[in-house]
């Protein structure tokens, strides 16, 4: 499926390139289509491919986006707002570590 084959390499993708930061504020778990970024003070981001919907959902914080695949770009859109995954992602992680992040 198609669906699955993009989500599993954008999530794998984001699991390798946060976990290569080496930063101690941050651990990052993927477990099966659900990515979890914990930080050290117990705050939490949950990345999913969420089959059913066929799009990629992210919560951090009090946010959350729903993205969906658009081929012509090669990125995950978030409808809602034009949101792309990997630099909201970036920025969100960025932030909260108060770091540079490139997805």
């Amino acid at each position: 499926d198609e669906f699955i084959k993009l989500s599993s390499h954008a999530l794998e993708h984001i699991e390798r390139t946060l976990g290569a930061l080496e930063h101690d504020a941050l651990d990052v778990q993927l477990a099966g289509d659900v990515l979890t970024l914990s930080f050290d003070d117990g705050v939490r981001f949950v990345v999913n491919a969420h089959s059913a919907a066929g799009q990629i959902w992210m919560a951090a914080g009090r946010t959350a986006w729903h993205f969906d695949w658009v081929p012509e770009r090669e990125r995950w859109v978030a409808s809602k707002n034009g949101d792309e995954l990997m630099g909201t992602l970036a920025r969100s992680v960025g932030g909260k570590l108060g770091v540079d992040v490139s997805l």
